[in-house]
């Protein structure tokens, strides 16, 4: 009986062996370099195609620039270098030669084989501290929003003194944080006073009195001002991280820098071109009701549109809409991109009760009329005026879709006539993250290099190797035949956790490293206690293959109870910390998993391969 007990099915030995190539599968794109690249992509009105490979190519052949390839990726063209000088100056000549119209970033491209990118194996990602990644620095234009509270502030304190039956002959923004209210009488300016001082207590109110004019002067306090200014930054940020977050990229840091600008870092980030697209923009949507009564096309020939109405062009053609927004796209909450009955993309909308009541009133108004989906964009331009960077800011409105309303409209609806599934998933990814609060503009980018320098980064995984190899030596020494094997289990160990890591796509920093070595001690630990049991049986007269059994068996307790408190601690890491602490808890919880397996289920197939199923009197491990 004791003769047969470590003896695995053949199943489990599959396993293991499906387990093990697997990992060696995922674990391979670590291995392939990666080269300096620049990655071009297409705006809304711009598409990159043949044409633009043939310029580009053309642009570099003249200006004596080499490269090792060039390839489309996901509606991007991507060109690769060998060394960052050539990068560099390969996307000054691409953008001056491309203009505004697309979009021109470095990027670092991997050299993962097909075959290995077909089965869905991709390097891991690696933070800023050990591989850099890319760096924003955005201008958030808080004055404009600045402005359009007051503006704000102007039509609901006209509307309350209205309510209050407080007659002004006129109402005024003057200067930049200044409103002034105008009076017929003294009275009435003291009502006026009285109101405005307790409703409107951001504001510094001033009577003055001039004959007969009697004026009501405000002025927003300073402190109001910062706070406003700060609720900006914190939102322009939030709405940054959620568009982040959309791109798939962990770790990121996005913070705020001086009063008025926002950093961000995405460590290890492959789509430079598409996060510079993203996060730039200061895009939504509005829902207008077209103008059916009027002709678009005589109104456009006159020059002059009708009240209430503004111009706009779809597919060549004039149209009117009408000025009234019955929905915007704060109102959103969810948002998917997908395939419509026809075959043609389009984007399905699930409201929040913010504007529905009203959307729902216009739509069940209005059935058989045309609704169009307006896409209002905010566009920045830096330029260098008197030594000094100047931001312009320019707005577009374009049309995106007009559809007759077929039936009511409640809190789900679709959104079609979209060019593109790339066009409907960037709306998409827009609505789901929110709008902007202020426009940005993107004032520098550059690639980040490792910011511990490559020293520290050698050190680091000069850790791993010189605690593997005292581990590897002791156990060798120590536990002889079966400290090998504890060997093989731990270098198979570290091939799952890379080979996890790179699945899952976390992104390993040199906290992360840390995370690592800590993995490689605890799974020697296990298999200490393994073995230390396996002696003590065998001390105790227990026959060998009985004390195998034993030593998994009993042992297995200890290590699961250790692991799970570890674990524990883990858990508290990754929902309190943030950033570089996360990395390190979603290291060792990897590790952790790994350990278990390997040390007892990886160790356990090669003892019983050695040693069981058969009669012994001893067995190597150790005095």
């Amino acid at each position: 009986m004791a003769a047969l007990i470590n003896r695995y099915p053949l199943w489990k030995y599959l396993l293991i062996i499906v387990v093990i190539i697997a990992a060696f599968i995922y674990a391979a794109p670590n291995l392939y370099p990666e080269y300096p690249a620049v990655q071009i992509m297409g705006s809304t009105t711009s598409v990159v195609d043949d044409s633009v490979l043939s310029t580009v190519e053309t642009t570099l052949k003249n200006a004596h620039i080499s490269y090792r390839d060039a390839q489309f990726q996901n509606q991007t063209l991507l060109f690769r270098f060998d060394s960052t000088d050539v990068q560099l100056k390969a996307k000054e000549a691409i953008q001056e030669a491309l203009g505004d119209k697309y979009l021109v970033a470095l990027n670092l491209a991997n050299s993962t084989p097909s075959w290995l990118k077909s089965l869905g194996a991709s390097p891991m990602k690696l933070g800023l501290d050990l591989r850099g990644g890319v760096h924003f620095l955005l201008q958030v234009d808080i004055d404009s929003v600045i402005q359009q509270r007051i503006e704000g502030d102007l039509r609901g304190i006209g509307q309350a003194l209205r309510d209050e039956r407080i007659r002004y002959s006129g109402i005024t923004r003057k200067g930049n944080n200044q409103v002034l209210l105008q009076f017929k009488s003294q009275d009435v300016l003291d009502d006026a006073y009285s109101f405005v001082v307790r409703r409107y207590n951001e504001f510094t109110w001033e009577k003055q009195v001039k004959g007969d004019n009697f004026t009501l002067q405000g002025v927003l306090l300073q402190p109001a001002v910062f706070k406003f200014r700060q609720e900006t930054l914190e939102q322009a940020m939030n709405t940054l991280r959620n568009r982040v977050n959309e791109l798939g990229v962990s770790e990121a840091i996005v913070q705020q820098q001086g009063e008025s600008r926002v950093s961000v870092d995405l460590p290890g980030i492959q789509d430079t071109a598409e996060a510079k697209n993203i996060l730039g923009k200061t895009a939504t949507l509005e829902f207008h009701m077209v103008d059916v009564e009027h002709d678009a096309v005589m109104a456009a020939r006159e020059g002059v549109a009708p009240p209430d109405t503004h111009f706009y062009t779809y597919r060549d053609a004039p149209i009117l809409l009408k000025n009234d927004i019955i929905l915007r796209g704060s109102s959103v909450v969810s948002a998917t991109s997908g395939f419509g009955e026809d075959g043609r993309p389009n984007v399905s909308v699930r409201l929040s009760g913010a504007g529905e009541s009203r959307f729902t009133k216009t739509t069940a108004e209005n059935i058989g009329k045309p609704m169009a989906v307006v896409y209002v964009e905010i566009k920045s331009t830096p330029k260098m005026e008197n030594g000094k960077q100047v931001i312009t800011y320019k707005t577009q409105r374009t049309i995106i879709s007009v559809a007759t309303i077929q039936s009511v409209l409640g809190s789900n609806f679709q959104i079609t006539g979209l060019s593109s599934p790339n066009e409907a998933r960037t709306l998409a990814l827009l609505l789901r993250a929110g709008a902007l609060p202020a426009p940005v503009t993107i004032i520098e980018e550059r690639q980040v290099g490792p910011s511990l320098g490559k020293q520290n980064i050698r050190m680091g995984v000069l850790s791993i190797e010189v605690g593997m190899g005292l581990v590897v030596i002791f156990m060798a020494l120590y536990y002889g035949v079966m400290g090998v094997i504890a060997d093989l289990a731990l270098a198979m160990n570290l091939v799952l956790v890379v080979a996890l890591l790179s699945l899952l796509g976390a992104t390993l920093t040199l906290p992360g490293i840390a995370g690592l070595v800590l993995t490689v001690a605890m799974a020697a630990d296990a298999n200490v206690l393994i073995f230390e049991r396996i002696r003590e049986e065998m001390r105790r007269g227990m026959g060998v293959q009985a004390s195998i059994h034993a030593g998994y068996e009993r042992a297995f307790t200890t290590i699961f109870d250790a692991n799970i408190t570890t674990l524990i601690v883990m858990m508290i890491l990754f929902s309190l910390g943030s950033g570089m602490i996360k990395g390190i808890a979603i290291t060792v919880t990897i590790g952790l998993m790994t350990s278990m397996f390997t040390a007892i289920t990886g160790t356990r197939a090669l003892v019983n391969l050695i040693y069981g199923g058969r009669p012994l009197k001893r067995i190597s491990i150790g005095i």
